[in-house]
């Protein structure tokens, strides 16, 4: 269902028609790296105009497979390069050219009294007619939007906070904080605050390469964006797409491309979808190269040893992270397993991942405790 509805969001096969003014808008500026602009709307990619939030010419949304849960916010996701450049296809990251910038804008639904929405549509978050190309600005309430550059050094992250107004976004290196009530659609509501990483923090998530240190792209990757989406044209693989459109080259036969699993399609196999699931939201950190590299415990998409992946294997260090239970993961058994209670848990000792999240993922710990349950063997 969760794909039904965001294959509803639609694009041109280029270019965005934004608004009846769009003509005179200004093309999308590609500033220095020593000379960042304090809004987010003099980079002209998305911006906020007659009360919509709007893409420019030649800026593209995406959407993934699986995403990255962030405190049930919604997102937008955008990719723009410069006229005459693409990407060069690789099945673990693209080679992106230089002058790339990719926004991830955050936000949730407007609530009753004052509150934000926990729900899996995305279809009122648009305005009438522009579904996929224009977020209706009396209905959803932005947070942040992250801008990721690519420079002839290496990529550049920036992190901007929308305005009480919600009228632009202002550079905030320092990340901010913002104190929240979700509500869910039985009418609870739950308090909770949102926390905008620095940018330092969004440096040390989009390092995946622990020993590099070159922070890289993580969603818009062959396995996370092979998937059909709902164009103007008519519905396309989004890889074609960017083909189609000259933002990507190099792109190998069809059937060699590797595709996660959406995590939440009941349908699929369900080692699949928990795989998915602790790809996107654990193996940036937890990969050979990186920063848990020392854990010994790998949830990248790759990883084939069990026991690396968590089977019957020990903490490296105890305490207050592992909850008192032996194994990363006891088969049959989530409520003996050190996954599940690091996914469960909200204290900053103990939760996993560290950052991006002040709630329980009360989906995703469904999916893995059943992944869980579901296993065979013990660790006797």
């Amino acid at each position: 269902m969760r794909n039904i509805i965001r294959g509803l969001l639609l694009t041109p096969l280029f270019a965005l028609v934004v608004s009846g003014c769009d003509t005179a808008r200004q093309d999308v500026t590609l500033h220095a790296r020593d000379a960042v602009p304090e809004r987010l709307s003099d980079w002209h990619i998305v911006e906020a105009i007659d009360e919509e939030l709007t893409l420019n010419r030649g800026v593209t949304p995406y959407d993934l497979n699986t995403a990255l849960f962030t405190d049930y916010a919604h997102k937008l996701r955008t990719v723009w390069m410069p006229p005459g450049t693409s990407a060069v296809y690789g099945e673990e990251r693209f080679d992106y050219p230089v002058g790339t910038v990719l926004t991830k804008t955050f936000y949730y639904p407007k609530g009753p009294d004052g509150t934000v929405l926990r729900t899996d549509d995305y279809r009122r978050d648009y305005v009438e007619g522009k579904v996929g190309e224009a977020l209706a600005l009396d209905r959803v309430h932005l947070v942040e939007t992250r801008v990721l550059v690519k420079r002839a050094d290496g990529w550049q992250a920036l992190p901007y906070v929308w305005n009480a107004e919600q009228t632009d976004a202002t550079l905030e290196i320092a990340g901010d904080a913002s104190p929240m009530r979700l509500a869910s659609d039985g009418g609870a509501s739950q308090p909770f605050t949102y926390v905008v990483p620095d940018a330092n923090q969004c440096a040390g998530c989009h390092a995946d390469n622990h020993t590099q240190k070159a922070i890289a792209p993580l969603g818009p990757r062959a396995r996370h964006l092979n998937k059909d989406y709902a164009y103007a044209s008519g519905a396309q693989n989004q890889l074609l797409h960017w083909q189609q459109i000259g933002y990507l080259s190099g792109l190998p036969a069809f059937e060699a491309i590797p595709r996660n699993a959406d995590f939440a399609d009941a349908d699929l196999p369900l080692e699949m979808r928990a795989r998915a699931y602790l790809d996107i939201n654990c193996g940036h950190c937890h990969n050979p190269a990186g920063a848990a590299d020392t854990s010994g415990l790998m949830l990248h998409h790759s990883e084939q040893d069990r026991r690396r992946l968590g089977l019957c294997k020990p903490p490296v260090a105890a305490g207050t992270g592992s909850g008192d239970r032996r194994f990363a993961i006891v088969p049959g058994h989530p409520e003996d397993s050190i996954l599940t209670f690091r996914v469960e848990s909200t204290d900053p000792g103990a939760m996993m991942p560290e950052l991006g999240r002040s709630l329980v993922h009360e989906e995703g710990v469904a999916l893995l405790r059943e992944w869980i349950a579901a296993m065979p063997g013990n660790c006797s």
